[in-house]
């Protein structure tokens, strides 16, 4: 074999280590990437496992397809909590996860809301009536939630006609502001976000039947060999984490 071919198969052979080796951690933190509709819930859940162990959990919050390219250039997360099975699986395809990691933590429900607590009746008939101007979503290519809302349109037959009405947000975290703050009359959410303990019954929505959109399956992965990391999936499962996941509007398998 000559130089430049052994110089060749080891050039590939680092970038090969280089490409699927996963981030180093630290200590004292648990870094945790989140999908922003189960931002609050993951907030909730930290604060418990905070108290249990004394670690300190850092959330970063957004888009699952963002979260997902963060990831593949390096980002130092220990635990990655997306809003589908996808980006997941993409992962765990990729050899950037811990082999057998990869678990389903909350399915998801999508809901049609309006603050305006006349709006929105129980079988989304609005969704019929062109007067509102505009209606948000979240951006189909990067949140699971909006592409969840793309497809229950679609299977509507309603697409083609709303185009001209949506705001998209970059994760349904910004979608929700939209309705919100009022630059959209409507918007297509999770349930979990107009269900907060505390903050329940606000507005009026309609829960989008299940046969509309494709399940929303939301699973988690661990990313590095952080002790902790597996500690917290596995907390994940007790009674009191899957109470809790469930106030937050959540189903679990």
């Amino acid at each position: 074999m000559t130089f430049l071919k052994i110089t060749t198969l080891a050039i590939l052979i680092c970038l090969l280590v280089f490409l699927t080796v996963r981030p180093t951690y630290q200590d004292n933190h648990l870094q945790i990437a989140v999908a922003s509709n189960f931002s609050e819930a993951m907030k909730a859940l930290a604060a418990r496992y905070e108290e249990k162990t004394g670690l300190t959990v850092v959330i970063s919050a957004g888009s699952s397809g963002k979260h997902y390219a963060q990831i593949t250039h390096g980002a130092p997360f220990d635990l990655f909590f997306s809003a589908d099975r996808l980006r997941p699986k993409l992962l765990e395809q990729e050899n950037r996860i811990v082999q057998g990691s990869r678990v389903t933590y909350a399915l998801g429900q999508l809901v049609l809301w309006s603050p305006n607590p006349k709006l929105i009746d129980s079988n989304g008939e609005i969704l019929k009536d062109i007067s509102f101007s505009h209606i948000a979503i979240a951006n189909p290519k990067l949140a699971p939630y909006g592409l969840a809302a793309q497809q229950t349109l679609q299977a509507l037959n309603l697409w083609e006609s709303m185009k001209d009405k949506l705001v998209l947000g970059e994760n349904i975290g910004q979608t929700y502001q939209f309705v919100k703050s009022g630059n959209a009359s409507l918007g297509f959410l999770a349930h979990s976000q107009i269900i907060r303990p505390g903050d329940a019954g606000r507005g009026s929505f309609w829960k989008v039947p299940e046969n509309l959109y494709q399940p929303i399956e939301q699973q988690a992965v661990q990313l590095t060999d952080h002790p902790h990391a597996a500690a917290f999936l596995k907390f994940m499962k007790s009674k009191e984490a899957l109470d809790l996941v469930h106030q937050y509007g959540y189903l679990t398998d």
